[in-house]
């Protein structure tokens, strides 16, 4: 642009055209700011039980509309939130307004909708970067969840891994996302991964583990934050201090934990950590990587294609800086805008007022399930968030899930993605009820009478 074109003077329509843009920000701002209002509650944030009895319940499940259904003539229940959280309103709004209103692709556009569009996608990436603790926002890498993110991290860092005559270690508390890439490059090279059994209160065996830590055999861990069956809270920070003094490569699977648990990766000092937008009350199709810059960029990308390139010939490619060179062809841009706002919901609370609800309904469930006659609970974990896995005698976990709809519960009946856990438990399979911001007593009581309902149709 010529130094003339620059203090050429605004039209009248151009004029008109910056204001409406500014009102619709302000708009846009001020709807933003009336929802986090209403979710506060007015309330100040505690750290104790007595918190729990003043937590705004009403105002959160108002921003859950899916909550207002009836199934079957029944309110309903959700206790399903492991397998996806339910998606706030403000999410859906925010993700709606870019769609219809602002939305191009990104990078490299020079008009206004791209560069809008650009900017929001970016802004994003710092806002899920301050959520977690990241030191820089380039840290964070956006895939279409954590699945997509282990299977990135296989490839990238596993096959060398691998072809060195290592193995990667895993727990027995894995999601199958958390096996079976790393099973295939095992099997691939014709080794076998290291597996950390758990105890019979469904606890890790940490005196298994840090023995078998040896950096000679194990070249990377990979484990979760808190078991999507039995709600185990792994104690990611120790395990990681002690694998780094061996310089192991260490990746946190927090798909479960991340809309329930604080979390500061500098804290914890993790290599990796991922998680997946639709648990943390956001839109599906989007997951987000953690990894220290240094080893983002040491590390090759999985996919190739367009906008992860910074130059290409028939001869040669180089690569885009990070995170970029992980993110080929068109990302997820309306999804992560989608995240940032269920984010900025779950910070409207506060996730620690959050987890002291949810800590308080787990318990008010564990004590009105241990009532129950026929009924018993799975794992007993020293830390437990969020998650019960049961077993009602007589009566399959599938039926008995079938059973439950028919009085508007919807929770899990399976093996959750969890085979090899399952199987260590002599189980077919276990209920799971799971908790979350919008839980309240009501859905616990709603369950334990749809529990006695079908004892008493299988009676």
């Amino acid at each position: 642009m010529s130094k003339g074109s620059e203090t050429k003077q605004a039209t009248p329509a151009q004029n008109q055209d910056a204001r409406m843009q500014s009102e619709e920000t302000q708009d846009k701002d001020a709807r933003k700011a009336a929802a986090l209002k209403a979710l506060s509650g007015g309330c100040a944030s505690m750290g104790s039980l007595a918190f729990a009895m003043s937590y705004p319940i009403d105002y959160i499940r108002s921003e859950f509309p899916t909550l207002d259904r009836k199934i079957k003539g029944q309110r309903l229940a959700y206790l399903d939130s492991a397998a996806s959280a339910l998606k706030s309103q403000m999410s859906v709004v925010l993700e709606d307004d870019f769609v219809l209103r602002h939305y191009s692709n990104i990078h490299r556009g020079v008009h206004t909708l791209s560069l809008e569009a650009t900017t929001s996608y970016e802004s994003a990436r710092e806002r899920i970067a301050r959520y977690i603790g990241a030191k820089e926002t380039r840290e964070i890498v956006f895939t279409k969840g954590t699945t997509e993110s282990l299977n990135l991290l296989a490839y990238s860092i596993g096959t060398q891994i691998f072809q060195s005559g290592k193995s990667v270690m895993l727990t027995e508390l894995e999601h199958h996302a958390n096996i079976v890439p790393w099973l295939r490059l095992a099997q691939a090279h014709g080794q076998k991964l290291e597996v950390v059994p758990i105890d019979e209160h469904g606890d890790l065996d940490l005196d298994y583990l840090y023995a078998h830590l040896d950096p000679e055999k194990i070249g990377a861990i990979s484990i979760t934050h808190l078991s999507n069956v039995l709600g185990t809270v792994v104690p990611v920070q120790s395990i990681v201090e002690k694998a780094r003094e061996k310089g192991i490569i260490t990746i946190i699977d927090a798909a479960q934990s991340a809309a329930h648990l604080p979390i500061d990766v500098q804290q914890i000092g993790c290599d990796f950590l991922i998680f997946s937008g639709h648990k943390c009350y956001g839109p599906t199709g989007i997951g987000v990587l953690y990894g220290r810059a240094a080893l983002l960029e040491a590390m090759e990308p999985w996919q190739s294609g367009g906008d992860m390139i910074n130059s290409v010939s028939f001869d040669s490619v180089s690569f885009a800086p990070i995170p970029h060179k992980f993110e080929a062809g068109t990302p997820p841009i309306s999804q992560a805008i989608g995240l940032s706002a269920a984010i900025d919901v779950i910070e409207g609370q506060g996730l620690q007022r959050i987890k002291i609800w949810e800590d308080y309904i787990l318990s008010y469930a564990k004590e009105q399930l241990s009532t129950i006659a026929g009924l018993r609970l799975i794992g007993e974990p020293k830390e437990q968030s969020s998650i019960i896995s049961f077993v009602l005698d007589g009566i399959h976990p599938h039926d008995a899930g079938t059973l439950f709809d028919e009085k508007g519960v919807a929770l899990r009946a399976g093996h959750h993605c969890a085979e090899p856990l399952i199987r260590k438990l002599g189980l077919p399979a276990t209920l799971r009820l799971s908790i979350a911001m919008y839980t309240n007593k009501e859905d616990i009581d709603q369950l334990c009478e749809a529990i006695r309902y079908a004892q008493e149709v299988f009676a």
